[in-house]
């Protein structure tokens, strides 16, 4: 039985993503085969020749077909991880269909109604924006960010960061001044931010490996990424942090989620969040993991919430 009702329409989404962190890999494969999400076209960062390999062949497992863009093809960048290769094995250099803002940019154009969820430093976002003033991005979901001790509920609040207002976000410090323009601009209509507070919090673990495992009819992209964890797992049996899922969790039932109104702060490589009633600007307070589950792999799992979030 599933989690939750199809939409009449798919969300059509473009997934901007790197390679230096699995979960990259396993969001795209979640994406790809969710049966409530088109997924339009996919920009990798920096986008090497290897990177565009890992993407290229989890497309082709999946039987997807859709543009491949990449940044800088070029880039002398170690840009993937090991686990990559322990997982894929050796794989032959592969060509993007085009620069990234480009795809980014006929990709938009051609169905304004396509969500970009960002799992990367934010350099294809920014040239988006420079290169392509008839752009427009009507929703941004990002895995980036941090609320603190002024936002999140003292509940709600991570061991780890207890007393901060303040964090250093990987994707959003790989390209300050590309962060601060998407921030900023005008042609960005609304930003949700899912924020690293949250997603520290949540882990695909031996719990859900096996639920899963026993899930009825999942999608090919479940599978995949099922086939991906039992790789990981057997080397680090903690888990995986899942940041880009829930981002892309975010796209897909956006209420399992609490969020706040804000301004985000930066200063000194860290970045913040300020209440702000206003704003079009929306950050992670605390997820409703058993919820986002069901929806993220489209199957009741019967999950309980992690320990720090129980009452």
């Amino acid at each position: 039985m599933t989690a939750t009702a199809p939409p009449a329409v798919p969300v059509p989404v473009v997934f901007d993503m790197e390679t230096r962190d699995p979960d990259d890999a396993l969001t795209l494969c979640l994406l790809a085969t969710h049966r409530r999400v088109r997924l339009s076209a996919v920009t990798v960062n920096p986008g090497t020749p290897a990177q565009l390999a890992v993407v290229r062949e989890l497309l082709d497992r999946l039987g997807v077909e859709v543009p491949i863009g990449a940044r800088y093809v070029e880039s002398p960048a170690d840009a993937i991880s090991s686990f990559h290769h322990e997982w894929l094995g050796p794989l032959p250099p592969a060509r993007p269909d085009g620069l990234a803002h480009e795809i980014l940019a006929t990709t938009l154009l051609a169905d304004p109604a396509t969500v970009l969820l960002t799992g990367a430093p934010l350099h294809n976002l920014r040239q988006l924006l420079v290169r392509h003033q008839d752009a427009t991005v009507r929703r941004w979901v990002a895995q980036g960010g941090f609320a603190g001790n002024n936002l999140v509920p003292e509940r709600n609040r991570l061991a780890k960061f207890a007393g901060r207002t303040t964090c250093e976000s990987f994707n959003f410090g790989g390209n300050k001044q590309a962060t601060l323009a998407a921030l900023e601009s005008d042609r960005v209509a609304h930003r949700d931010l899912v924020s690293k507070n949250v997603t520290h919090g949540i882990a695909w673990d031996a719990d859900l490996h096996a639920r899963l495992l026993s899930a009825s009819d999942p999608a090919p992209g479940v599978v995949l990424a099922r086939e991906a964890m039992a790789v990981f797992l057997a080397r680090r049996p903690e888990g995986k942090l899942l940041h880009d899922p829930l981002a892309a969790c975010a796209i897909l039932d956006r209420d399992a989620f609490t969020w706040a109104p804000v301004e985000v702060t930066y200063s000194q490589g860290q970045w913040g969040a300020a209440p702000a009633p206003e704003s079009t600007t929306s950050i992670t307070l605390a997820v409703d993991w058993p919820r986002a589950a069901d929806v993220l792999f489209d199957t009741e799992l019967g999950l309980r919430a992690p320990i720090h979030l129980r009452e």
